[in-house]
């Protein structure tokens, strides 16, 4: 179950990241005011998904 999670935030991470470059890659009006959102977004979704991560460690390595 908690692999679903770990996928979806893994995805959910490169989806950012891809926005958020093509952001800068782009420039104007909206990267001044979006660009380092996203990334900060980023950030938190990258943070989250390793917290998934260990923590699927951890069930796994504690289940069996």
């Amino acid at each position: 179950m908690i692999n679903y999670f770990i996928i979806a935030a893994v995805v959910a991470t490169a989806l950012v990241l891809l926005f958020g470059v093509l952001t800068f890659a782009r420039g104007g009006d909206f990267n001044r005011r979006y660009g380092n959102k996203l990334m900060r977004l980023r950030i938190l979704m990258q943070a989250i998904a390793v917290v998934l991560i260990m923590l699927g460690i951890w069930v796994a390595s504690s289940g069996n």
